[in-house]
């Protein structure tokens, strides 16, 4: 029997978006991160761009905070869906490799579901260089190019029928980013990275449970998140997926403009 169609950026209740999916399991980690590590280096109400918005979980999440969020996506239709769920959040549809804003425009950009997606990280990591003012930080989350990491992107989620979330093609060895080749990249362009910190299931039977209950249509994406209960991992190896913060050479403090 076919499995369910597999659409992202849909506004089918029939088809699995395991974009959105995944935006929704890794939400209350990629908060946790940015409470932890990047609210006390930029001022209150700082200005924040989410790049790879999607349908606004992570913006949405952002403002929550107290952050003035605007939220960039290559998708036309993700951008759409956010723009109709999230208020006071400016959408704006544009790729990663072209932000369509001024330099220095913002004290905190956080990338997501960017770095494993771009063939391009060099421009990527350009352009946010050029849009983050002076002591601005970039926060990041990104898939690491292990054998665990190739099990569960490339088979996993997108090769083996019974437990697919994705498209073919979504994700490629090539795009899976090493912490050491992030960094290089950031170096590159200015952006002096700090520790990277892992991230995982607290449960792998629960993670694997619930993406099976969703495809069979039991689960909301929002009620895959709070079963996954994805945790930080400071202390061990980022096996399979990773968050990581860099900060750009200027003032020591952000204030409000």
């Amino acid at each position: 029997m076919a499995g369910p169609r597999l659409e992202l950026d849909t506004r089918s209740a029939d088809a699995i978006d395991g974009r959105h999916l995944r935006a929704a399991a890794f939400h209350e980690v990629r908060l946790q991160y940015v409470r932890e590590i990047a609210l006390d280096r930029v001022s209150p109400a700082a200005r924040a761009l989410v790049v790879g918005s999607g349908r606004g979980v992570l913006p949405a999440g952002l403002a929550g905070l107290g952050l003035k969020v605007t939220g960039v996506d290559p998708s036309a239709a993700a951008t759409k869906l956010a723009r109709e769920s999230v208020p006071g959040v400016d959408f704006v549809t544009a790729p990663s490799e072209e932000l369509p804003f001024p330099g220095e425009s913002f004290d905190l950009v956080y990338c997501a579901d960017t770095f494993e997606i771009t063939g391009d990280l060099d421009g990527v990591l350009g352009e946010v260089a050029r849009v983050l003012r002076p002591g601005g930080v970039l926060v990041y989350d990104t898939v690491n190019r292990t054998v665990p990491a190739r099990v569960v992107y490339l088979g996993a989620f997108q090769g083996v029928p019974f437990t697919r979330i994705m498209p073919p093609g979504r994700y490629a060895a090539a795009r899976l980013r090493p912490p050491g080749e992030v960094r290089a990249a950031l170096a590159a362009h200015g952006l002096s990275g700090g520790q990277v910190c892992g991230f995982r299931p607290a449960s792998i039977g629960r993670l694997v449970s619930a993406v099976l209950r969703r495809r069979r249509g039991l689960l909301t994406d929002e009620q895959v998140g709070p079963l996954t209960g994805f945790v930080l991992d400071p202390d061990g190896p980022p096996v399979v997926t990773y968050l990581g913060w860099a900060s750009k050479a200027g003032m020591e403090r952000l204030t409000d403009r």
